[in-house]
């Protein structure tokens, strides 16, 4: 039998970020809000780079970018400290398809920077309105880029999470209105004062996402860097290395608590996506789980399936770096795994895209590599089918 190969197999990247221009926020306020919107200054810590703020609140740096104009890349470093310094790809609409097609990459699904993954950055800023206005900035912005891109880029919605009728209403105009596929949420609302994710007082936002079948991304480092248990006293350059591993296996925490928390039960056709933290740990997840379930609810408690077949039935995982892919693959299920680069942040695959996909895959049918590259992300974010 021939080995099978992913030439001429198109590939949806189902993590990547797109820098925000630094008139994101400015050109669409209000004359009220000009001098409080997030906007991009020379970074009065670091000489020579860039910082956002918002008044005189610090939210993040230029855009966590490691590729430069030239397409090399810098290693060790969270992010080249201003945007002179990046890859136009970053920010420049022209240039990512360009970047794309060198790469091998048809649609890209789009993540966001400055507020946070899923916006947990934004409650630096006590004014309650102008957190709104900087969410429904970021996702007409979202909406116009998609349009720019012909359909190749996918920028997916922040909500106003502290407010859960305001992450309802703006669920329904980021699909209805803006033709947004998917969002972002906070992995951990604890954590924020609020209720946990299964409990009743985020229905509204529940009911209306599965009614649009618009996924839950949840990003690594949703809930804030902090959430990463790095030792105190770890050396600084050994630093992005632990906090980056520590972001991965906290997702399993998230998708463990999503299984047992019955939410899946109450949602059955909402689907969960676990964004940049690999797929190897899955197995050992599942195996975990099921095993845990069997010594500590010997009845199945209030569970009407599995564990495995929640995460079957509404549950992805995506892969970048991994070598060996394949064999997770064969037993997470093909059906649940999708790909990602991560372009153009820190650890991202680049550039180096189709030779990495071809080994990590080796043994898989084109059948399954087809679902894995693109048919099962079309299929969860709702993407048109690439040619």
């Amino acid at each position: 039998m021939a080995t099978a190969t992913t030439a001429g197999i198109p590939i949806i990247d189902i993590d990547s970020h797109f820098t925000e221009p630094a008139d994101l926020w400015t050109s669409r306020a209000p004359a009220r809000l000009k001098d409080s919107v997030p906007r991009l200054i020379d970074d009065p810590e670091n000489e020579g780079g860039q910082c956002w703020v918002s008044g005189d609140v610090r939210l993040s740096p230029p855009g966590l970018c490691v590729i430069r104009p030239d397409r090399s890349k810098a290693l060790g470093i969270f992010t080249l400290s201003n945007m002179s310094e990046m890859t136009p790809a970053s920010t420049n609409v022209e240039a990512r398809l360009q970047a794309m097609d060198e790469l091998g990459i048809s649609i890209q699904v789009v993540f966001p920077n400055v507020l946070g993954f899923a916006g947990a950055t934004i409650l630096k800023i006590e004014d309650p309105k102008l957190r709104l206005f900087c969410t429904t900035a970021y996702n007409d912005a979202a909406s116009e880029l998609q349009k720019a891109s012909g359909g190749r880029l996918f920028a997916q919605a922040l909500l106003p999470f502290w407010d859960v009728e305001a992450a309802a209403k703006e669920i329904e105009r980021a699909h209805d209105e803006l033709g947004l596929t998917g969002f972002n949420m906070i992995d951990n609302a604890s954590q924020w004062g609020l209720p946990s994710l299964h409990e009743p007082h985020w229905d509204p936002l529940w009911s209306r996402a599965e009614e649009r079948g618009m996924p839950c991304n949840f990003h690594i480092g949703s809930g804030g860097v902090d959430i990463g248990a790095v030792w105190p006293g770890i050396r600084p350059d050994h630093y992005l290395a632990t906090l980056s591993c520590t972001f991965f296996l906290n997702n399993c925490r998230t998708i463990s608590n999503l299984i047992f928390s019955g939410l899946l039960d109450r949602y059955p056709e909402q689907k969960f996506v676990s964004v940049e933290s690999g797929i190897g740990w899955v197995p050992f997840m599942l195996q975990a789980i099921e095993y845990q379930m069997d010594e500590s609810m010997p009845h199945g408690g209030a569970m009407k399936m599995r564990p495995t077949e929640y995460f079957r039935r509404q549950i992805y995982a995506s892969f970048w770096f991994e070598k060996d892919a394949a064999r997770a693959v064969k037993e997470i299920g093909e059906d649940n795994v999708l790909f990602e680069t991560d372009f153009p942040h820190p650890t991202c695959l680049y550039p180096n895209v189709r030779e990495h996909v071809e080994t990590s895959l080796e043994g898989l049918s084109e059948a399954a590599m087809r679902k894995v590259l693109y048919e099962n992300a079309a299929r969860v974010y709702q993407l048109p089918l690439p040619h």
